[in-house]
């Protein structure tokens, strides 16, 4: 069997052809990477009568992927994964101005984003690693210094998907990148997730204003809508008549996640097919998002349309506007600094 697999997906307005990159594990499971975005347009797990299904929303129509993306279906984020208050920041006494693409905030890297740049590919031999590459120019939606990033995709026979995030700069910028996929792990990719119940190894998440920048302080959990330590369906609380909830119309909000380094952060569970899902990364955050703003404009891949709440996105990064708030973890790489990060999506069933 190959282990990746290359074909042609679709052509860009500006007529560059887009690959399309296939990778399949020794079960069965397989997943689709193109190029345009880094996106993932599908990915497959077995439910507990091993029966393998979609579990991530997606467009039906390649084009859609190149002009109506504004959802980041399935794509790597970046620079600056989350919003940046104001769409600037200063950095070592300099002041940068980015795009203002989410009100008078930036969001997700901007207009043109990582999430709409052609990525260079390159099959890892003998592995079943697709590693993509992007040089951002300084300047870049604003950011100071030419970014080079390489994002290594991996399909383990563990049904995982490894994703790791190298990134070096010549001179001082700020990072931060994600993974956007929404995940619906019922396999019907119509269906709400409320039904879904989820696990966040965490204390404390970061209450956010009308603009949904972070508040000054951290909040408890417990007590409120936002305790998932146990595991707790996502539709239990989510219309709840609760300030944080309605600011952002159901769950768009950061996890101040417990410990350091590598470990198990968040775990999505679909009690009907079995499937599980548990996320692991080194980051010190991850933004759980509900899908609250989906509107329905767009046919699933298995029928039915792309509503509100079908699908949930578990981003792992660092802490929304970073780079103005000196009590959050750092996102400053400075010269001959390298950004290193991984987030591991693990598949089972229960």
């Amino acid at each position: 069997m190959e282990k990746i697999k290359v074909s042609d997906f679709g052509i860009t307005k500006e007529g560059s052809q887009i690959k399309k990159y296939t990778l399949t594990n020794k079960n069965g499971m397989k997943v689709e990477i193109i190029n345009y975005g880094g996106i993932v347009i599908s990915l497959t797990a077995p439910d507990r009568k091993g029966n393998f299904e979609d579990v991530v929303l997606g467009f039906i129509n390649p084009e859609d992927y190149f002009n109506e993306n504004s959802y980041f279906f399935g794509a790597i984020i970046g620079r600056f994964a989350n919003r940046i208050a104001h769409g600037k920041f200063s950095l070592n006494g300099n002041i940068f101005n980015l795009n203002k693409n989410n009100g008078e905030n930036h969001l997700h890297g901007g207009d043109n984003g990582f999430f709409t740049r052609i990525w260079k590919a390159e099959i890892i031999p003998n592995s079943q690693t697709l590693k993509l590459s992007y040089i951002s120019k300084d300047g870049e939606e604003g950011y100071p210094g030419e970014l080079a990033t390489n994002v290594f995709y991996t399909l383990t026979d563990q049904n995982a998907l490894k994703i790791s995030y190298e990134a070096t700069t010549d001179q001082p910028t700020v990072v931060n990148l994600t993974h956007h996929s929404y995940f619906n792990l019922s396999g019907d990719l119509s269906r709400e997730i409320t039904d879904h119940e989820l696990q966040i190894d965490a204390e404390q998440f970061i209450p956010i204003n009308k603009s949904s920048i972070p508040e000054d302080d951290f909040e408890n959990v417990a007590e409120t809508p936002f305790d998932f330590r146990n595991f707790k369906a996502i539709g239990k609380d989510i219309d709840t008549e609760n300030e944080q909830l309605q600011r952002a119309n159901g769950y768009d909000h950061c996890w101040v996640l417990n410990g350091n380094g590598m470990r198990s952060v968040a775990s999505l569970y679909h009690p009907k097919t079995g499937r599980k899902l548990n996320v692991s990364t080194d980051q010190p955050g991850i933004q759980v998002y509900s899908g609250n703003f989906l509107d329905g404009k767009f046919e699933t891949k298995t029928g039915g349309k792309n509503n509100q709440r079908t699908g949930v996105c578990l981003e792992t990064q660092h802490f929304p506007d970073s780079p103005n708030r000196n009590s959050f973890p750092s996102v400053e790489l400075k010269l001959g600094e390298k950004y290193s990060t991984t987030t591991v999506y693990q598949f089972s069933v229960e």
